[in-house]
């Protein structure tokens, strides 16, 4: 999978990006994307106009973690991974039997943004299983994307040479795009727009980028951690209604 995202819809955090990095400008004449498409025949390439772009394949894809798509009215997803407790979240969110886990991620999403019964940490804590998803609102243009607590899926993020944030799953791709300015995603952390990168496991701690060093002593990136003495000051439970979108709040 590939995402990139122009820096008002998800801005890549200064740490990612490395001193001495040739990376390019993954979004011009869709230098990224083609990249992509020859690394991945038959992949599938979803413009999002001055947004950015999400593609995606299921050429050279682990069978027992397989890669979704799907769009429900502005919101745009992509998937990869398994989802354990699909039956209980289907119950949870009102879906009938034939929803996927992609759905499953719009759906729990929709919620937060139009009803907001539970902060966004919960509602991804509550997905029990080995996945990634990264997700577009046209409607607000934000975005959402998240990774399993044990990080089981490969995910990395990174920057291109005009600060525009990068992810996908294939470490090859990332360098096409981002040179040294990438690192796997987190664990156990999501991302917004608004709020930036968040441990939904630790949701009251900050988390504090560690720069990372390659063989050669180059740095590449960062990887963030979480910090066990800087909290965060607690927003409470945001509630949305027309008037406004969750994750201005969050």
């Amino acid at each position: 999978m590939l995402a990139v995202f122009e820096k008002s819809v998800a801005k890549s955090p200064d740490a990612l990006q490395s001193p001495e990095s040739d990376s390019t400008w993954a979004l011009k004449d869709g230098i990224l994307a083609q990249h992509f498409s020859s690394a991945y025949p038959g992949s599938v390439i979803v413009n999002l106009g001055s947004a950015g772009l999400l593609a995606y394949s299921v050429e050279k894809q682990n069978p027992l973690l397989p890669r979704l798509f799907a769009v429900v009215d502005d919101i745009f997803c992509l998937f990869q991974g398994h989802i354990e407790n699909v039956a209980q979240l289907k119950q949870q969110y009102g879906l009938n039997k034939a929803a996927n886990e992609v759905i499953i991620v719009i759906e729990a999403y929709r919620t937060l943004r139009d009803r907001g019964p539970y902060p966004a940490d919960q509602v991804v804590r509550d997905i029990q299983g080995k996945f990634v998803f990264v997700l577009y609102d046209s409607s607000s243009k934000t975005s959402f994307f998240a990774s399993d607590a044990d990080g089981s899926v490969p995910f990395h993020w990174g920057t291109d040479s005009e600060g525009q944030l990068v992810l996908s799953d294939d470490v090859e791709i990332m360098k096409k795009g981002c040179g040294k300015s990438f690192a796997p995603f987190p664990k156990g952390c999501f991302f917004t727009t608004s709020g930036g990168l968040r441990s939904y496991e630790h949701p009251l701690n900050e988390l504090k980028p560690v720069p990372r060093v390659d063989s050669s002593g180059n740095v590449c990136g960062a990887n963030f951690k979480v910090d066990a003495e800087a909290r965060k000051e607690s927003s409470g439970m945001p509630r949305v209604g027309s008037a406004a979108n969750w994750s201005s709040n969050y």
